[in-house]
């Protein structure tokens, strides 16, 4: 009988296994997924019933397109091999593509769901675009019909206008680190506007504008971007994180050029109304100057003092009216007093003769000198002359006759 080693068993297993399956199509659910710091992808292979150990070394796992996720369904392209050490068998994958669709399609709604996440596609982060740039990047291949699409309608529409153009790979491996790179330097370059884009193709054709690194670029930029990938009905993630999105190159270029015809109708219409406009205002000032003009005439210092001297010389006319009548009037009385005078002058010094002689006959009466009655006299008090009756005790009063006048004062009152 010949006895094997485990090692000769394991090796003659392994070449077994490895020229029998070198090459198998294994469809299963991922689980157990381990992401190795050499690059190097170990998981597991399952069904409802059985399990597949799996491994995808770094070389392969740098093409995948979409991201490994835990119970994903996917169909492996590999070989199966025998790890001796172990003498555990495992499948080595060349590639995985999704079960049910494609590769690509997955890992564009992989990561379209990350960027939202992200806030990449926030409308609230999104730049207004300038109105008239003068200055702008094209960001696509030098060779592409885009590029003369949009020169000969930046040219139709607008040619107040620098265009740069950033010569760029727009498909294959390396156009996307291309065209990020094109991105970066010219947003440092103060362009009004860059404009990424190429024209139409396959969803492969267009790649390089679903990756991360594009995105990144486009969300970093402090310009606006403008994405204009394709045809109308395609759609890659970099129409999502620009500030905005064109149908097609051309249609970009219509977007954010203003059309230098439509300037000139535009003007001629602003002017027209200007016209218009300045015509009204002038038409409205000057009757408000004529306004203002009859209102300062109603109102002016020269009306004022026109009205007052007005009003002066009504009134000296007036004053000369009532004096002349005064003087009038006066002359008659005065003639009248004239002739009236020497007779009231007459009669009023008869009377006054009369008056004085009566006065001097009273204080002829009075005088106590020319009294004849002995034993009486005049009594006064504060140089005024009073009855006897109202002298009180203490008051000191002068009795005064035709020949003595005597200081007195009262003792003693008593009535009779």
């Amino acid at each position: 009988m010949h006895t094997l080693s485990v090692s000769a068993l394991n090796e003659q297993i392994k070449t077994l296994l490895e020229t029998s399956f070198n090459h198998v199509f294994v469809e299963g659910e991922l689980s157990r997924i381990t992401f190795h710091n050499s690059g190097h992808i170990y998981f597991t292979l399952k069904d409802s019933t059985s399990t597949l150990k799996a491994v995808m070394f770094k070389g392969n796992a740098q093409r995948l397109k979409f991201d490994l996720k835990e119970g994903l369904k996917v169909i492996l392209n590999g070989a199966i091999t025998l790890y001796k050490p172990r003498g555990e068998y495992q499948i080595q994958c060349f590639s995985i593509e999704p079960a049910g669709h494609g590769a690509l399609a997955l890992a564009y709604e992989q990561l379209k769901q990350k960027l939202s996440a992200q806030g990449y596609f926030e409308p609230t982060r999104k730049k207004e675009l300038p109105r008239f740039p003068s200055r702008i990047a094209l960001i696509t291949s030098a060779t592409g019909a885009a590029l003369q699409d949009m020169l000969r309608v930046a040219q139709s529409r607008y040619r107040l206008l620098e265009i740069d153009v950033y010569d760029v790979l727009v498909q294959g491996e390396s156009a996307a680190q291309a065209i990020a790179n094109a991105i970066i330097v010219s947003d440092g370059r103060e362009y009004d506007i860059l404009v990424v884009g190429r024209g139409g193709g396959s969803i492969e054709d267009l790649w390089a504008f679903n990756e991360e690194r594009v995105a990144d670029a486009i969300f970093r930029a402090k310009t606006p971007i403008v994405s204009a990938v394709g045809h109308e009905i395609d759609w890659v993630i970099s129409d999502f994180v620009s500030d905005m999105r064109a149908p097609t190159p051309s249609a970009a270029m219509q977007m954010i050029l203003p059309d230098t015809n439509e300037l000139y109708l535009t003007l001629d219409s602003l002017s027209s109304q200007f016209s218009q406009i300045l015509s009204q205002k002038i038409f409205a000032s000057k009757q408000e100057v004529t306004h203002l003009l009859n209102s300062y005439a109603q109102h002016s210092i020269e009306k004022k003092l026109a009205q007052r001297s007005e009003e002066i010389q009504k009134l000296k006319e007036r004053f000369s009216q009532v004096l002349s009548f005064k003087m009038q009037n006066f002359t008659k009385e005065h003639d009248h007093i004239k002739s009236r005078f020497p007779h009231a002058i007459t009669f009023l010094i008869n009377h006054k003769l009369n008056q004085l002689l009566n006065l001097q006959k009273m204080l002829e009466s009075n005088n106590p000198k020319f009294k004849s009655k002995s034993g009486f006299a005049q009594i006064s008090k504060d140089s005024k002359v009073i009855d006897l009756s109202l002298l009180n005790v203490d008051d000191i009063f002068y009795a005064q006759s035709a020949e003595v006048s005597i200081e007195a004062k009262v003792i003693q009152k008593s009535h009779i």
